[in-house]
């Protein structure tokens, strides 16, 4: 008799510790789930910054770019426009330009316009370099520009092409978005990591 009651009780302790151990890692499980969904959530934008997070948003529409600027040391989020593209405004040394973030793009790509702008001399620029745009083939003049910078995230020595013909808009290509340390795109935003 002695003999079953001791088992019954080994039987009991071995079930109650598996049944400890489950509930543990169903907690650890339901933990690790509810951390990513905030995460995830601030991310995307559906929780409310705080004065004190370092998050920076670019505010960017057809209409008006802006930046909202808070503490060094934040990233950078790029909201998608209405036309399903990523805008973002850039500070290329003293001037500010208007770029079509392309991952697509090896190098900064600025019109003719933006490159007069920011005190480019195009006329002694050399047109040497062949690049393909979306209306063919044509010549470029590879540049260096000194700072540039969106939101949170600068870079100094910036390659970039002048295009003079077939680029409407000025590309924020990878000779920039390559240097940060990553980026990363969202349903509602493109994510820079300085």
């Amino acid at each position: 008799m002695r003999l079953g009651s001791s088992q019954a009780r080994i039987a009991l302790r071995v079930s109650e510790s598996t049944m400890l151990k489950s509930a543990f890692i169903l907690a650890c499980a339901v933990s690790s789930a509810v951390a990513t969904g905030l995460i995830v959530a601030k991310n995307d934008g559906f929780v409310k910054q705080s004065a004190a997070d370092t998050f920076t948003m670019v505010q960017t529409s057809a209409a008006a770019f802006t930046t909202s600027a808070t503490p060094s040391g934040g990233i950078t989020a790029i909201p998608k426009a209405a036309d399903g593209h990523f805008w973002a405004e850039a500070r290329v040394n003293t001037t500010v330009v208007k770029f079509l973030v392309d991952t697509g793009a090896s190098v900064v790509a600025l019109t003719p316009e933006d490159a007069r702008r920011m005190g480019i001399d195009l006329k002694a620029l050399s047109y040497d370099q062949e690049v393909s745009t979306a209306s063919g083939k044509t010549f470029a003049a590879r540049v260096v520009i000194d700072s540039m910078g969106v939101g949170q995230s600068r870079m100094e020595k910036v390659e970039a092409l002048v295009i003079p013909q077939g680029l409407s808009t000025s590309l924020l290509g990878m000779s920039y978005l390559g240097r940060l340390s990553r980026f990363e795109a969202t349903p509602r935003s493109l994510i820079l990591h300085p």
